[in-house]
């Protein structure tokens, strides 16, 4: 007898569907699975044949072969048992045919518990795309799936399944995903943060134009008490960005079964002995890195100078394109990576080069090989370089609180969306964003804007990328005044966050 029942395979981020073809016949005892399976794949043969056990169902004596169309691509994953388990049912007439219209997927436990399984959500969503009228996923995957737009059923284990599809005990279709978005969890507030108002005024326009940073500063100074407050003054997430990052954290196994939807923007912070494959992504089977992780949120990465090289100039590329392709023998993955980078670092090994009141014990020779950790070209990248300076006994001993975070993020979250309706109906989806062959149309400058940036480009010999990225902040700027043309005093205040590598850099 021969049954086909529905199912989904991931590679990477995309989904295919997959027929999960059946056929009990005459001849040798065995039990195969074809169609360019992997080890997991095959495996399936013992977990389902100890589920059915479970039940106290006994495969026949005879031929069982499964294949998983289409045959050419490789399958990966413990996402098909559920379906092969059902086809093999259907064929001992234990179960009635499926209709098209049903699309299964869970792993399955020897004692015929449904398991949760990985890249719920894009297979969800292709579902959807594709004509599905129900989806069967395990339990834990029912909240993520529900997301999609598809009624979704959750699956504890087989019997209860089977006696949904038989209509003995009909399960009830999940609720439909809250997808709202929710603020960022509001303990850390920048009202805690003592002094810095320069660099405080920087991360906020660095906020409200997704601009990369960096900040140079001695220990202690506040570098990373304020990178992880950046994600309280970050704008909302709109649905569209929190389902590309949810399908990210999906395929990861990161999702939290209570939280199945990422509705605050990520913040990654990976510590400095990180691999290139941890940060970027990679793999046999190649997974998403932490700066896929952090796409549509903040990547933080403290101790700058303390990466590895190579590490770091692996980034470079996607910071440009907003996304990595990964290229293996299975095949290419190319994941999403549109992130904010903040980095931190001292401006030397001992942490107090240019320290107003502490000596630096480092020679000038130790001085340049520690900053030219950081190239020219990925410093180029930054488009704020902020000086976080020591904070004054004055500063810490006040009383007064400090603007708080939700104060400057009413400020940031008008900024972003006095850029949403100048960008509607492209794909820019802020400031930094803009490409150079756009910057004329959305970077308008009154005449004085215009000579103040002829004179600063000219004295600081600034690169195609430094003008590029001046002009970018100083739209953000403009943006956070409210003001349609760029003036000369956003000029101003982007160049002056443009002047690191040329006090640093230029030993």
């Amino acid at each position: 007898m021969f049954t086909q029942i529905k199912s989904l395979g991931l590679f990477g981020l995309n989904a295919f569907p997959v027929d999960v073809e059946v056929s009990i016949s005459r001849g040798n005892p065995q039990f195969e699975i074809v169609g360019l399976p992997d080890a997991s794949v095959r495996e399936s043969r013992e977990r389902i044949r100890a589920a059915l056990t479970a039940m106290s169902v006994l495969l026949p004596p005879r031929r069982i072969t499964v294949n998983l169309a289409p045959a050419d691509v490789k399958k990966i994953g413990t996402m098909h048992d559920l379906a092969i388990l059902l086809g093999i049912l259907v064929c001992m007439q234990m179960l009635s045919p499926q209709p098209a219209g049903r699309v299964f997927l869970g792993e399955v436990s020897l004692s015929g518990q449904v398991r949760s399984v990985n890249g719920v959500l894009p297979m969800a969503l292709l579902a959807a795309q594709t004509g599905a009228q129900e989806l069967y996923v395990p339990a834990e995957n029912a909240a993520e799936a529900a997301a999609a737009g598809i009624p979704v059923y959750a699956v504890r284990n087989v019997e209860e399944l089977i006696a949904h599809l038989e209509q003995e005990a009909p399960l009830p279709p999940q609720p439909e995903t809250d997808t709202s978005p929710v603020s960022a969890d509001q303990q850390l507030d920048f009202a805690d943060v003592k002094g810095q108002q320069n660099a405080r005024y920087a991360l906020e326009i660095a906020a409200a134009g997704g601009h990369n940073a960096l900040m140079i500063g001695s220990p202690g100074s506040g570098k990373s008490m304020l990178a992880k407050r950046i994600p309280s003054i970050l704008p909302e997430m709109t649905r569209a960005e929190s389902m590309e990052t949810t399908q990210i954290y999906s395929i990861a196994g990161l999702l939290d079964p209570k939280q199945p939807l990422i509705r605050t923007r990520p913040f990654r912070s990976p510590h400095h002995t990180i691999s290139s494959v941890g940060l970027v992504g990679g793999g046999s089977v190649p997974h998403p890195g932490e700066i896929s992780l952090a796409h549509n949120g903040l990547l933080f990465l403290d101790e700058l100078a303390e990466f590895d090289h190579r590490t770091l100039e692996i980034m470079r590329q996607p910071l440009e394109d907003h996304r990595v392709t990964i290229t293996r023998a299975a095949g290419t993955i190319t994941y999403p990576c549109s992130f904010m980078l903040v980095g931190a670092m001292n401006p030397c090994p001992c942490g107090y080069f240019g320290h107003p009141h502490r000596k630096c014990t480092c020679s000038d020779r130790q001085v340049r090989q520690y900053l030219n950790r950081i190239s020219g070209p990925l410093l180029d990248r930054f488009d704020l370089h902020i000086e976080v300076e020591p904070v004054s006994f004055d500063d810490l001993s006040a009383k007064t609180k400090s603007e708080s975070s939700a104060e400057i993020r009413k400020r940031v979250q008008a900024a972003r969306e006095r850029q949403t309706r100048r960008f509607a109906g492209t794909n820019i989806f802020c400031n930094a964003a803009i490409p150079a062959g756009k910057l004329q149309d959305y970077c308008m400058l009154d005449s004085d804007a215009l000579t103040l940036l002829h004179a600063v480009f000219d004295k600081l010999g600034l690169s195609a990328r430094a003008y590029d990225r001046i002009l970018k902040v100083a739209r953000t700027i403009a943006d956070l005044d409210q003001c349609d043309v760029i003036g000369k005093k956003h000029i101003a205040s982007a160049t002056q966050f443009r002047s690191l590598d040329r006090k640093y850099w230029a030993q």
